[in-house]
């Protein structure tokens, strides 16, 4: 048997491979725009990179195995539902993959995969009980209970944007979850341009509206800015209050910030912290550890490896 594995992180904007040995350590990889230009194109994007991480020799000469993780819901039999890829309510990525390498391919949520990336090769390595909280353009969680995934009844556990907390009226809770529309990349540009249209003072005023991001706000702050830290800080009690409900329910040894927002966690995981000490349960939120992952964009690269070699080993895992 190889001893290498092929891992894809399909995302809604960027497509990510790479080569990964028994040890979890990269070997290669490849990165690109992701290609949206029909519903097929992203799977062509994946075996073209799988063929490229391969050569000279064929994908099946070199994997034993190969996973994908993706931004959207998988059902049992590796069907895909992704709202930001078009035409992708039912891709049957899977079998489309396995029948063109021709080797066990397991296809993941995103979400799934970075607490297994993360389990097995960060921050929570040799831990059984974690919670990886994804903060980038949405909110996720990717949760490990007794050292299993925990996936709820219908594939949806961990739609952690969707949490509840605070309770004020807001149009945009019943669209995309409460605290994706005040915590995640593009509310943090909303709430910026909102206080912006109401007079507040900032150095962002100098900017084009259309260019404040998050990544601006983020430097802005970094810089001082009074209101750039502000909102920084709001966001982060509203994910604190989020981690709090997780912590009390699920009782983790560790949770851990990832995704694109992770970069700007100097900005609010200390209220992170202070929230979660103040409103989850105070045994619990003194047992457990939140940190900002160290992995990075190979989170879900790692966690795919994982789960292809536990399918080289067992396809019935």
């Amino acid at each position: 048997m190889s001893d290498y594995v092929f891992a894809a992180d399909l995302g809604g904007t960027k497509c990510a491979a790479a080569v990964v040995d028994r040890n979890g350590r990269i070997v290669d990889r490849r990165v690109a725009p992701v290609d949206l230009s029909s519903a097929s194109a992203p799977v062509a994007q994946i075996l073209k990179f799988a063929r490229e991480l391969s050569c000279p020799r064929s994908p099946k000469a070199v994997f034993a195995s190969a996973a994908v993780a993706v931004p959207g819901l998988v059902l049992k039999d590796g069907t895909v539902w992704a709202p930001n890829l078009p035409g992708w309510e039912k891709m049957p990525l899977a079998s489309r993959l396995q029948r063109s390498l021709r080797i066990p391919v397991f296809v993941e949520s995103d979400r799934n995969a970075a607490v297994l990336g993360e389990s097995w090769r960060g921050a929570a390595k040799g831990k059984s009980d974690v919670i990886v909280l994804i903060i980038g353009t949405g909110i996720g969680a990717g949760i490990l209970s007794g050292g299993r995934l925990v996936r709820g009844a219908h594939e949806r556990a961990g739609c952690a944007g969707w949490l509840t907390v605070t309770g004020q009226d807001n149009c945009r809770a019943s669209q995309l979850g409460e605290l994706e529309s005040l915590c995640a990349g593009p509310a943090i540009s909303r709430a910026t341009l909102e206080f912006l249209r109401r007079g507040r003072k900032s150095t962002l005023s100098k900017l084009d509206p259309d260019r404040i991001t998050a990544h601006e706000v983020a430097a802005a702050a970094r810089r001082g800015d009074r209101l750039a830290v502000e909102i920084f800080t709001q966001a982060g009690t509203f994910l604190g209050y989020a981690v709090a409900n997780l912590v009390s329910l699920f009782d983790p040894e560790i949770v851990i910030i990832a995704g694109g927002m992770a970069g700007a966690a100097d900005l609010y995981l200390d209220s992170v912290r202070r929230s979660v000490s103040l409103r989850a349960h105070p045994l619990a939120a003194r047992q457990t550890k939140v940190v900002v992952s160290k992995l990075g964009d190979s989170a879900n690269l790692l966690g795919c490896a994982n789960l292809a070699l536990r399918t080289a080993c067992d396809p019935s895992d």
